[in-house]
């Protein structure tokens, strides 16, 4: 049983919540780096869910998971107070992000996909790196960690859909707008499918190094399921223990964006058996 120490609403509107929980973990603290992963479970009968960790303060013993009430399982996580306990949680999972001095670099991130470009900015801005940070959200009210991610960029640009904060329009209109004027040595992304997508096409015609961070489905989280496959290069890979980071360019896209919907009709099905009517 693991404790939930503190929890934070960091977000909410459209309907939805983006939550912050600090979670009870010290070895997973000691041991984790910047773009690992944990799986979670909320009770004895729910299902695994990956969720990125964000930050770690290795003298409380705890780790920091921020996670968006999409599902039936990260709404009854949502449910869950300071002092309540999780069933179950690994980690850390996945590989780390490769971290050094690349020059200049840009991060993009899209929705909770900011709270996972958090910790891989702070690890690239201890290695000297110059940063410059896209976020972007549906709306205002739902832009996380703004102050956080402006301590270690040397460069923020903001975009909202709805124009209520920032520049109306989306990340990678300020993407190809700055690829344009300055030479980049590395673009790292996280966010929608379709966000991500688009970034790699953009980078593309510049022929710039990008990587992403892939949200696939995962059961087991260790390799031994193959549900979060995903193919890079023409090769199969496993976003688990191959990822979550990949090249983004040799990423097939139009496969991975199926194989994310496979399981719509269920997941709305359960939740209606839960009365959950916004899954």
């Amino acid at each position: 049983m693991v404790e939930i120490v503190e929890k934070k609403i960091l977000a909410q509107g459209l309907g939805t919540r983006i939550i912050q929980l600090e979670i009870k973990s010290p070895e997973i603290s000691k041991k984790s780096h910047a773009g690992q992963f944990v799986v979670l479970m909320v009770s004895e009968k729910g299902e695994r869910i990956p969720l990125t960790i964000v930050d770690k303060d290795e003298e409380k013993g705890t780790i920091t998971l921020i996670f968006q009430e999409v599902g039936l399982t990260t709404k009854l996580l949502g449910k869950l107070k300071e002092g309540d306990f999780l069933y179950a949680l690994t980690g850390p999972l996945g590989n780390p992000t490769e971290i050094k001095n690349y020059g200049k670099v840009i991060l993009l991130g899209g929705g909770v996909g900011i709270a996972e470009i958090y910790p891989v900015e702070k690890a690239l801005k201890e290695k000297g790196n110059y940063l410059i940070v896209i976020l972007g959200a549906r709306t205002k009210d739902l832009l996380i960690l703004e102050e956080k991610i402006r301590k270690f960029a040397d460069r923020v640009y903001i975009t909202t859909d709805d124009g209520s904060y920032g520049r109306k329009g989306f990340v990678t209109d300020v993407l190809n707008e700055l690829l344009g004027k300055d030479n980049f040595a590395l673009v790292y992304a996280v966010g929608p499918i379709s966000m991500m997508k688009k970034v790699s096409e953009i980078t593309k015609d510049f022929k710039i190094r990008t990587i992403v961070s892939l949200n696939a489905l995962m059961v087991d989280g260790t390799g031994m399921c193959g549900c979060c496959r995903v193919t890079v290069n023409k090769e199969t890979k496993f976003s688990c223990i191959d990822g979550p980071e990949f090249e983004a360019q040799g990423i097939d896209w139009e496969e991975l964006e199926k194989r994310t919907k496979m399981y719509q009709d269920k997941e709305a099905h359960i939740c209606k058996l839960h009365n959950e009517t916004t899954c």
